[in-house]
């Protein structure tokens, strides 16, 4: 993975407080502060956020910095949106989540989702239009709302004005996190 210094990137995570998929967010969150980013963690509440891993076994419990009504987007450069299907289901469902997801792609900043997050732009009618790719089972989901799926470990679409980078599961991480260095560099 790449070494690139990231000092001048803000990243948020949106997340519910269960159910995301321990290395969608931990391993993400660690490689790019280790860049140097500020990387903001929002939940739904402040309490910890029960991790697992492979939707079913209990993961790291991890401190939010901060809510999903309290986000600011336009503080922002890039969108995190992990999986775990309890935790992308939820967050779908949530209002903030669609603020959010559209404040990004109004003002053409990067998001990125992997696995189940994809679920986020699904509902805020964010694919139509965009190739992506995500954990197989939202395929249906992803074209019944105007997308293009695709089986690969990263998948970038710039198009509609704003960069998407989507991946598949927990294996892709290397690929996925290689996408978002690159787009936050401008490479």
């Amino acid at each position: 993975m790449s070494t690139t210094d990231l000092g001048d990137r803000r990243i948020l995570v949106i997340v519910t407080n269960y159910g995301v998929e321990q290395d969608e967010l931990v391993v993400p969150v660690r490689h790019l502060r280790d860049r140097g980013a500020q990387v903001g963690v929002a939940a739904v509440s402040g309490d910890e956020i029960r991790t697992l891993v492979g939707d079913r076994d209990p993961g790291e419990s991890v401190r939010p910095d901060l809510t999903l009504a309290d986000v600011d987007p336009a503080a922002y450069d890039l969108l995190l949106v992990p999986g775990g299907t309890l935790n992308a289901d939820s967050l779908r469902l949530e209002d903030a989540t669609t603020r959010i997801v559209s404040s990004f792609a109004a003002s053409g900043r990067p998001v990125a989702a992997i696995c189940h997050g994809p679920w986020a732009l699904v509902e805020g009618g964010y694919v139509r239009g965009k190739t992506l790719t995500s954990y197989a089972s939202l395929r249906t989901d992803i074209t019944n709302a105007g997308g293009t799926w695709v089986d690969k470990s990263v998948v970038r679409d710039d198009a509609s004005g704003w960069p998407l980078i989507t991946s598949r599961n927990p294996g892709d991480l290397e690929d996925f996190l290689g996408e978002i260095d690159a787009v936050l560099t401008g490479a």
